[in-house]
This record gives C-alpha cells, structure tokens and sequence, in this order.
C-alpha cells in the first residue's frame, strides 16, 4: 500500500485483518507511529483498529524491499482540486511516479 494517509492507512487497516500489509510512507515519522500502532492522523476508527485489533500492518520507507514479493500494490494517491491547488495533474504525475517504480521493481 502507497501513503500512510489517510486513504492509504484506511484501506491498509482494513486489509490487514485477514492479509500481510506493507504501508510504504516518504515520512519516518509516520512509519514509526504506524509500526507503534499509533495513527498519524487523526480519525477514531483508524486509531481504534490500530490499539485495539490484530493486525498483519507494518510500515516501511523502502518501497524496493515493500513491492518486491507483493501479490499486488494499491496506490493512495492525493485528489487535491480546486483553486487552491494546481490541479489532478499533479497527482496523477505521482501515479505515473509509482508505476515506473513498480516497473523496475519487478523488472529488476
């Protein structure tokens, strides 16, 4: 799984009840609090699974080391719009970032 967000954290929590889960974050913070069962961010179910239910959820930055024996790999990317942003652009470039990454993974 791609982000430690939001998204990213709420569909690997899910997951991780009946599946191994590698959550794959560029903050160490966020790892670190993810790998404590800690939530770094702020939502009551995803703190409550993460203290209170057994979960197969670990977190990493090394995307290499996370791909390279996955069944699969979901990417939690931003949907930032509006004035304030850019645009999808941007957050499609990083879908387009993961895939090259993915594609050397398994290639390499």
């Amino acid at each position: 799984m791609t982000s430690g967000g939001y998204v990213g954290l709420s569909i690997a929590t899910l997951l991780a009840q009946h599946h191994h889960v590698t959550a794959v974050d560029i903050i160490p913070e966020k790892v670190k609090l993810i790998n404590n069962k800690k939530s770094p961010i702020q939502d009551e179910y995803i703190e409550k699974y993460l203290a209170e239910k057994k979960l197969n959820l670990t977190a990493t930055l090394d995307a290499k080391e996370a791909y390279s024996d996955a069944d699969f790999v979901a990417i939690a990317a931003p949907t930032n719009v509006g004035p304030k942003y850019r645009s999808n652009v941007e957050s499609s470039s990083k879908v387009d970032n993961w895939k090259q990454i993915m594609m050397l993974i398994k290639i390499g």
